[in-house]
C-alpha cells in the first residue's frame, strides 16, 4: 500500500518536472538574454560559445535527461544571471519562506479551530452569525491589500512593527517576531475564514451522531465532549485543506515577500522570472512540486492516524 503510494509520488513529480521544464522552455525570450549583456550579442562567435557551454543548442529532450540526471544527485543547475548553484541561491532562503508558512499556519489553526467548535456549538445564534459574518469580510480581503493596511495602521501611523525587511532567528528572537507578525497576519486572515467555516460545518454534523448524543446522555461536559469526542473525526477536511493550503501557500509569499521585502524563495522567483533566469525557475519551481507531492502523502498518512476505519480498509 505504502510502496504503491510513493511510486505514485516520484511518477508525479517526474511527470511535473517535465512540465515544468518544458513550460520554462517555451516561455517568450531567448535565453542567452541572461547570460550575456546586450552590447555583447552582437559578436555572433562568442554568443554560439556560450550557447555550447551550456548546451542550449540540444534539443529539449536532451537538455532535460541531462538537468534529471544531475536534480536526482542534488545539483538543480547554475543560475544564468549569478552564475552560482541554484541550490545555493535556494538553500539561505528556505527557513525564512518556511518560517513564515509554519506560522501562518499555526496563527490560523489557533483561532480557527477554538472559534469554528464554539461557532457549532452555538449554531444559529447571534454569535453564530457574527462570526460567520467575519469569516466573510476575512475571506473577501486579497492578503496583497490587508497587508497594505496593516503596514498603514502599525508600521506608518503606530511605529509598533516594521514594515519591511526580515531578521533572522538566530539574530533576534524578538527582532524576529517583530518582522514575522505582519506578513503572517497578512496571510493567516483568509486561512483563518476558511477553516472555521469548514471545523464549523462538519462539527454540526457530527454533533447529531449517535455517540455524541450518548456521551451528552452519560452526564459528560460539554467541553469535553466538543474537543474529545467531537473534534477528531471532524477534522478530516480541516487536514486535506491544510495540506492544500500549505502546498499553494508559496504563491501568496510570493507577493507577500515582495511587498514586504522579505528574501524568502518567492522574492527569488519573482526576480528569476523577471531576468529570464530559466534555470533559477525551473529548480524554484521542482522544489515547489516536490514539496506540494510530500504534503499530500503525509496528508494521506494522517488520514490514516485520525480516522481507524481508513486503517482497516487500506
Amino acid at each position: 500500500m505504502i510502496a504503491g503510494r510513493l511510486v505514485r509520488l516520484v511518477m508525479t513529480l517526474l511527470a511535473v518536472s517535465f512540465l515544468c521544464f518544458m513550460m520554462t522552455n517555451l516561455l517568450p525570450g531567448d535565453a542567452i538574454n541572461a547570460l550575456i549583456p546586450i552590447e555583447a550579442q552582437q559578436d555572433r562567435e562568442y554568443v554560439e560559445r556560450v550557447r555550447e557551454e551550456w548546451g542550449l543548442n540540444d534539443p529539449m529532450l536532451v537538455r532535460y535527461g541531462r538537468w534529471l540526471g544531475d536534480a536526482v544527485q542534488g545539483d538543480l543547475g547554475r543560475s544564468m544571471v549569478t552564475g552560482r548553484p541554484v541550490m545555493d541561491e535556494i538553500t539561505p532562503r528556505l527557513p525564512i519562506t518556511g518560517e513564515l508558512m509554519a506560522v501562518t499556519v499555526v496563527l490560523a489553526l489557533l483561532i480557527a479551530v477554538p472559534l469554528g467548535v464554539l461557532s457549532a456549538y452555538k449554531e444559529e445564534s447571534k454569535l453564530d452569525q457574527s462570526l460567520s459574518g467575519a469569516a466573510q469580510v476575512g475571506l473577501s480581503i486579497p492578503a496583497f491589500v490587508l497587508g497594505l493596511i496593516l503596514i498603514f495602521v502599525f508600521a506608518v501611523k503606530l511605529r509598533w512593527l516594521p514594515a519591511t525587511g526580515w531578521t533572522r532567528i538566530s539574530d533576534s528572537v524578538t527582532g524576529n517576531m517583530r518582522t514575522v507578525a505582519l506578513p503572517a497576519i497578512s496571510l493567516a486572515v483568509a486561512d483563518t475564514a476558511v477553516y472555521m467555516r469548514v471545523v464549523r460545518s462538519d462539527m454540526i454534523a457530527t454533533l447529531q451522531e449517535n455517540y455524541i448524543l450518548a456521551a451528552r446522555a452519560k452526564g459528560l461536559k460539554d467541553r469535553f465532549i466538543l474537543f474529545r469526542h467531537g473534534l477528531r473525526p471532524s477534522s478530516l477536511t480541516l487536514v486535506t485543506l491544510i495540506g492544500l493550503n500549505l502546498a499553494g501557500m508559496i504563491a501568496g509569499t510570493i507577493v507577500i515577500e515582495r511587498l514586504f521585502a522579505i528574501p524568502g524563495l518567492g522574492w527569488r522567483l519573482f526576480g528569476a522570472i523577471f531576468q529570464r533566469d530559466y534555470m533559477m525557475v525551473q529548480g524554484i519551481t521542482v522544489l515547489i512540486a516536490a514539496f506540494y507531492v510530500f504534503v499530500n502523502a503525509v496528508v494521506d498518512f494522517l488520514y490514516m492516524a485520525i480516522d481507524p476505519r481508513i486503517r482497516r480498509r487500506t
